[in-house]
């Protein structure tokens, strides 16, 4: 990418980030500030880690399962660039930038990958500067935009990414935003439908099951008192995400249990936080 662009399009996100923190509330929770506390970042405020801390004793493992979906996404995205040979890859649901962030993970295994990123949090836009590091090799690109607008984030993401070949797209802990079953199946298959042979979902979930309720009571505490409201959905409705797909092993279990690094021992207790990574054939 040249250099006179690359400075462009840092200035046009400098000054969307400084109107974007004009819009952030620090007198209600958020769901990415809270997320940022129980990983040990700093950017959240006193209302986020009252809020976390509530939820935290109403499920002592919610900390846990925020680390396994992170540690995922780093064995995920490292599958995908190297044995899989992915080089472009389409992060949607971004969250605040914290360590090991997609293109840091993809770049380190294969310093050409392109990233795109993607979030319409006003939160996440005044931290995007952190996410438009790079290789010399490689780019990595912001965009605000939403999920569910199909055509302009793809369109968008033309600029960095060829769809003519492969990408990875990544949607972790973000598609438990879309209440409607209907449109949240729709919206991830219309995404991979316009994606070509080659490409891979990997995808994370929030689950409910029965021997879980304390996860139910955390959830239910938050769309009580935070923002954006969060949906529960059944491990098998969460492995429906990938029909058509070709599912990796293991298949669509708790983050912590896809291909663990430590394989010495017996698998850890699962968590909450469902994931899988599918291949379109």
């Amino acid at each position: 990418m040249p250099a006179w662009l690359r400075e462009d399009v840092v200035s046009e996100i400098s000054a969307a980030s400084l109107e974007a923190r004009k819009r952030i509330r620090t007198d209600q929770p958020h769901t990415a500030r809270i997320w940022n506390y129980w990983l040990g970042g700093k950017d959240n405020y006193p209302v986020d880690q009252a809020a976390g801390d509530q939820i935290r004793a109403l499920h002592p493992g919610i900390g846990d399962y925020a680390l396994a979906d992170r540690q995922f996404l780093g064995r995920a995205v490292r599958h995908l660039a190297g044995p899989c040979g992915i080089r472009q890859f389409l992060d949607i649901g971004t969250g605040l930038p914290t360590a090991d962030n997609t293109h840091e993970v993809a770049q380190r295994v294969a310093p050409d990958s392109r990233v795109v990123y993607v979030d319409n949090d006003p939160i996440v836009l005044a931290h995007a500067e952190a996410l438009l590091t790079s290789t010399p090799e490689g780019v990595t690109a912001y965009l605000d935009d939403d999920l569910r607008n199909i055509d302009a984030v793809l369109e968008q993401a033309a600029q960095t990414l060829d769809f003519s070949k492969p990408v990875a797209l990544v949607l972790l802990g973000v598609v438990i935003f879309i209440e409607d079953d209907e449109e949240a199946y729709g919206v991830v298959h219309t995404l991979m439908d316009r994606l070509p042979s080659g490409s891979h979902l990997v995808l994370s979930h929030t689950i409910t099951r029965p021997d879980m309720p304390d996860v139910d009571a955390a959830v239910a505490f938050w769309n009580e008192h935070g923002t954006p409201k969060l949906t529960q959905r059944t491990p098998g409705a969460v492995s429906r995400f990938f029909e058509g797909l070709e599912l990796l092993e293991p298949g669509v279990v708790s983050c912590n249990r896809w291909r663990p690094e430590d394989t010495s021992g017996e698998l850890p207790a699962e968590v909450a936080m469902f994931g899988g990574v599918g291949r379109k054939g």
